[in-house]
């Protein structure tokens, strides 16, 4: 039973702490339950950053997890624009940026992750970006704006999934846009270079430029402002603006500091968590993009990124801090839109940990489901499944992934095949 006494601490207001403090209150908790984030915005989501707020399409408003008015009405206590700066676990407090020391009985991580920089001559230019934040989208929003307006220059750094968003973004706005790649294909580590290809094909006809087997070197200026962008093969692009798109890493200083266990880089890093999304200390608990749990479908410890962990993982540690019995094994999930293209994705799978890609559908077209198979001692399994612009097939593919039968890659692949029967 949980003390009404209690004071429930949670770390990081994004959409994880967010829906963890409304689960908290939904399951009944009466304690105290603080809210803490270091920027002064609301909770809000991150996918419209990228995609409907960065497009113009969504106002600010859409973006927010809840109304400022809800955490006042369901007691929720916030402490906005105050990072936390240290984490005594002897004595149970974390201390605030203004010096603020708060107790806790119970301790929730949502820190998420932080945009990786580049370390290259430039980056002080006034024209360098990331994208991560409610400020960072609103800003790059008017630079797309103005970048449309004057036929000017975009140059990203990376092809991961908010690099193609942005460039899709940045497209409809009319710039011009080139992706700096080191790999062969984008998407090259979350899809591999089977479907990498179908979105080099995507961006590319919609006026997209890809310089792929390069990396930034230089980014060079003139008076403040971004003139080029210079790679590791000798090549100068044009640049009015530059977006550093090369992945996030795990806000994980906090835990590091106060010596909770973090998990191996060959993980993705992060606060390591059992399946309860327990940490190393009995009353810390971590959800969302900063943890690394112990899946124990995929029966190995996974680290996500995505919006739809932040979702369900700050609700499943909400429930884990009540003391119930909570054995967090969502398959991990995506969506994604650029241009007419719209996909979900399920499951996980990394360079070299399939076997084969199968698709069903036409590719051409892009309306088909793309399979990542496994062969294990008694047949294929799907580890992972991507469907792009078919719709209404996601649970089904979650079941398949979950189930771990076994499958005939062939008939996989015939659309006469009713998916369902795959489960029968």
């Amino acid at each position: 039973m949980v003390d009404a006494h209690q004071t429930f601490v949670i770390v990081g207001a994004g959409l994880a702490g967010a829906k963890a403090a409304e689960t908290l209150r939904a399951e009944g908790f009466t304690g105290r339950v603080i809210l803490i984030g270091d920027e002064r915005d609301h909770p809000y989501e991150r996918p419209p950053l990228s995609k409907g707020y960065l497009l113009g399409k969504d106002d600010r408003d859409s973006v927010f997890v809840h109304e400022p008015a809800w955490y006042a009405s369901a007691d929720i206590e916030l402490h906005l624009g105050q990072p936390v700066v240290h984490l005594d676990r002897v004595a149970r407090t974390v201390t605030l940026g203004d010096g603020t020391a708060l107790t806790y009985d119970k301790l929730l991580l949502t820190t998420g992750a932080e945009p990786r920089r580049l370390h290259i001559p430039g980056t002080d230019l006034a024209g360098v970006h990331h994208l991560r934040r409610l400020a960072h989208a609103e800003r790059l929003r008017g630079v797309l704006t103005s970048l449309g307006r004057d036929n000017g220059h975009l140059v990203i750094a990376g092809a991961g999934w908010i690099g193609l968003e942005v460039a899709a973004a940045a497209r409809e706005y009319g710039a011009e846009v080139t992706i700096i790649e080191p790999e062969s294909t984008p998407l090259y580590a979350a899809l591999g270079p089977e479907l990498g290809a179908v979105f080099a094909d995507l961006h590319r006809e919609h006026g997209v430029r890809f310089h792929f087997g390069a990396k930034l070197t230089e980014i060079v200026g003139q008076d403040g402002m971004v003139l080029a962008a210079r790679t590791d093969d000798g090549e100068e692009h044009p640049a009015h603006d530059v977006l550093a798109a090369i992945g996030a890493a795990p806000r994980t200083a906090l835990a590091e500091a106060a010596g909770l266990t973090l998990a191996a880089r060959a993980d993705g890093g992060g606060v390591a968590v059992d399946a309860a999304l327990r940490t190393s200390d009995p009353d810390i608990y971590a959800a969302g993009d900063c943890a690394a749990a112990q899946h124990p479908t995929l029966g190995l410890r996974l680290r996500v990124e995505h919006w739809a962990n932040a979702l369900n993982g700050g609700p499943a540690a909400a429930r884990s801090m009540l003391g119930q019995d909570v054995s967090y094994d969502r398959v991990p999930y995506f969506f994604s839109d650029q241009y007419d293209l719209g996909m979900e994705f399920s499951g996980h799978v990394a360079p070299g940990s399939y076997d084969q890609v199968v698709c069903r559908g036409d590719v051409g077209k892009r309306e088909f489901i793309a399979f990542w198979l496994g062969q294990g001692g008694e047949g294929f399994r799907v580890q992972a499944a991507m469907n792009v612009n078919v719709w209404d097939v996601t649970d089904t593919l979650q079941e398949l992934i979950r189930s771990g039968r076994t499958v005939d890659p062939d008939r996989l692949a015939d659309p006469g095949v009713p998916l369902p029967e795959f489960l029968e």
